[in-house]
């Protein structure tokens, strides 16, 4: 709707402009102007929404994916439940070659917390597999951004999942 809203208001000025160019070129100008206007929009919402101070980003990436099949994965913070998610094979393909996907974007206070990660699939002989794991944090005035891995530990022919934190740097 916004979108629609400043369409308008750039088509209404572009015509009270000179006609010296070229229809297509004054075209071509106003959909490059809605494009920016929409992507400064998008990062405003976003500033908006989830501001740096409150922010927590989890992401998911998976590295080979021998001994783990991934059919869903829950996400709980402080014991309740903030995200789900269910993998088709080619989501699972994608991860594993080497795709991150964004998991859950929210606002949390300062302080002490805990975010449980719950893996379901298919482990090793294709058996039922459900693992969690736990990663307790300090929120404090900067993002936390989190990254939930899966490994394949081949020591022992097993998954293992793991919790990295990114560096603000």
């Amino acid at each position: 709707m916004r979108t629609l809203f400043l369409t308008g208001l750039l088509w209404l000025s572009m015509l009270a402009s000179a006609e010296t160019e070229p229809v297509n070129t004054q075209l071509e100008q106003l959909k490059q102007q809605v494009i920016q206007l929409n992507r400064e929009l998008f990062l405003l919402e976003e500033e908006l929404l989830f501001p740096p101070e409150t922010q927590l980003a989890v992401y998911l990436s998976a590295d080979m994916g021998q001994f783990f099949q991934l059919d869903s994965v829950e996400l709980i913070l402080n014991d309740k439940p903030v995200e789900a998610h269910l993998y088709t094979t080619q989501k699972w393909d994608a991860l594993k070659r080497g795709a991150i996907q964004p998991l859950f974007k929210g606002n949390v206070k300062a302080g002490e917390h805990n975010l449980t990660a719950v893996f379901i699939g298919k482990g090793p002989d294709n058996r039922d597999y459900r693992r969690a794991v736990s990663y307790p944090f300090t929120k404090a005035e900067e993002a936390v951004l989190l990254e939930l891995q899966i490994k394949d530990r081949s020591s022992d022919y097993q998954p293992d999942f793991i919790v990295q934190p990114w560096s603000n740097d």
